[in-house]
């Protein structure tokens, strides 16, 4: 058993404000943090207006960070707390670009993860992601990412789930109301911990305005919301959790993952 120390950082960034945005989420992330999740496009805000202005702020995540990019602060930032960083940025990789999670651990080493299921207007913006659900090893446990839109997909949970995934990890932009209560569900069919860490304010740069509702959270294999804040704040969401072994036996006779009939679903 190992208990971490986890945080769902919540922001209000200005779009395309990139050092402040930064600056500002790195500063709400508290002291002693295991791991730590900040939101979708952290660093540049949500709303892009066309391709041409996504490709000025996206950033390569394939290679070593640019002097002064969001990806070099978060490698500065988890080398000097010792914590595990993810969160969300745009990707550029050659003429493509993707709405992506990075994960930085302390020793400089990152993985990434690329939203599958985009949301509405992202579709006219990024390419689907193709690199799958996979799962990393981190802070001595396994986690997986998913972004956003993911949620309302149980495939995705259940996929990072079934990899072997312990936490799940969801830098969000989320503007519809349902998701937090659905991560609760999310935990429970899965028996996973989840780490949802959403914005808060408005963006209106397309003529329609967008509210995003907040309430980043930790939340319990059993659906307990262990941490979380309110739809307007901007601050840290604190829990400390326990990593254990769990061989997914819900009841003495049933087991989450074995008692799972494949060739009854419908493909």
């Amino acid at each position: 058993m190992k208990n971490l120390k986890i945080a769902a950082v919540q922001t209000a960034p200005v779009f395309g404000d990139l050092r402040a945005n930064v600056e500002t989420a790195l500063d709400l992330i508290p002291g002693g943090m295991d791991l730590v999740v900040l939101p979708e496009l952290f660093s540049t805000g949500y709303q892009f207006r066309d391709r041409d202005e996504l490709a000025r702020y996206a950033e390569d995540l394939g290679g070593d960070p640019d002097p002064g990019s969001a990806l070099a602060r978060l490698t500065e930032t988890a080398a000097g707390t010792g914590a595990v960083l993810i969160a969300g940025l745009a990707e550029r990789d050659g003429d493509k670009f993707f709405n992506s999670a990075v994960l930085v651990r302390p020793d400089g080493s990152r993985e990434s993860y690329r939203k599958v299921h985009l949301f509405m207007d992202e579709k006219s913006l990024f390419e689907p992601g193709d690199l799958g659900f996979p799962v990393f090893e981190a802070c001595g446990t396994t986690v997986g990412m998913m972004i956003c839109f993911d949620w309302i997909f149980p495939e995705a949970a259940r996929s990072l789930a079934l990899a072997g995934a312990e936490i799940l990890c969801h830098p969000s932009n989320l503007l519809l109301p349902w998701c937090q209560a659905a991560m609760v569900t999310r935990c429970q069919e899965n028996m996973v911990h989840a780490v949802t860490a959403n914005r808060v304010g408005t963006e209106n740069r397309t003529g329609q305005e967008l509210v995003f509702s907040g309430r980043s959270q930790v939340v319990s294999p059993m659906g307990q919301r262990l941490a979380g804040l309110d739809p307007i704040e901007t601050g840290a969401a604190v829990a400390e959790i326990k990593i254990m072994e769990r061989d997914k036996q819900f009841t003495p006779r049933n087991h989450l993952f074995d008692d799972r009939r494949p060739e009854a679903y419908r493909s």
